[in-house]
């Protein structure tokens, strides 16, 4: 753990003895009584804590000095298409870790409908995915977390809008049938969706959905890539052509 992370009501009171945070801070750690230690508050700011005392049953008494902001954010949305819920958890940890605003799972038609229904996202496990990836980024925000049985429900439900001024902020990954490659021309500063389809790709029709939203469709390269792999690498390409611009 990077930063102990607390939810608001938890401030204020002791840390259990068996609280997988307290065991991080006196087994993993060795913080004894004094010692200060990164933490934050859920949604909140970051700083120091510091340990006060250990209570008769070993729970852990803190206190916090909160003063920093979180890291900033990447204006991006990832529209991924659900993939298999080991595979999910990595994502949203990674996703979480990189920063992006938001993810949305997306049922696609060559994608398989059963991992629609894990339970990882009814028994907190991708809650917990995303809490670990923001930990390790020394972050208090996690991005927000959407699903959606199909593309079409997606674009229905949550629109994405191209931005307002220059360069192209609504992309559709698609290393099979591309308009042009990350690179090619200038992405807008401003909020990006990148919609990412699952291991077999998108389907003709999705792509016809895709083409009617306003998407533009760019190829990360040759490969096909583990669904995980290629959203890192989109966002990564993203904020690249960001910060260095093509030459028009």
């Amino acid at each position: 753990m990077n930063l102990i992370l607390f939810e608001e009501n938890e401030a204020a009171l002791p840390l259990k003895k068996h609280d997988v945070r307290t065991v991080h801070l006196v087994k993993t750690l060795h913080k004894k009584v004094g010692d200060e230690f990164d933490a934050g508050i859920l949604w909140g700011k970051r700083g120091k804590g510091r340990v006060e005392a250990f209570t008769g049953g070993g729970d852990l008494v803190f206190s916090l000095n909160l003063t920093e902001f979180p890291p900033p954010r990447l204006y991006v949305t990832v529209a991924v298409g659900f993939p298999r819920p080991i595979q999910t958890r990595r994502l949203l940890r990674d996703l979480s870790n990189i920063g992006v605003e938001a993810v949305h799972l997306v049922g696609c038609e060559l994608g398989d409908k059963n991992y629609l229904k894990t339970t990882l996202l009814s028994d907190g496990g991708a809650r917990a995915a995303l809490l670990e990836g923001a930990v390790q980024a020394r972050d208090t925000i996690l991005p927000g977390l959407d699903v959606f049985s199909s593309l079409g429900d997606w674009l229905e439900k949550s629109p994405p809008h191209a931005a307002e001024g220059g360069g192209i902020s609504l992309i559709a990954c698609d290393n099979v049938n591309p308009d042009g490659a990350f690179g090619g021309e200038p992405v807008a500063a401003g909020p990006v969706t990148l919609a990412i389809g699952p291991e077999r790709g998108w389907s003709d029709r999705e792509r016809r959905q895709l083409a009617g939203a306003g998407f533009k469709r760019l190829s990360l390269g040759c490969r096909a890539l583990r669904t995980e792999t290629a959203c890192i690498a989109a966002v990564a390409a993203l904020e690249t052509a960001r910060r260095f611009p093509p030459a028009l």
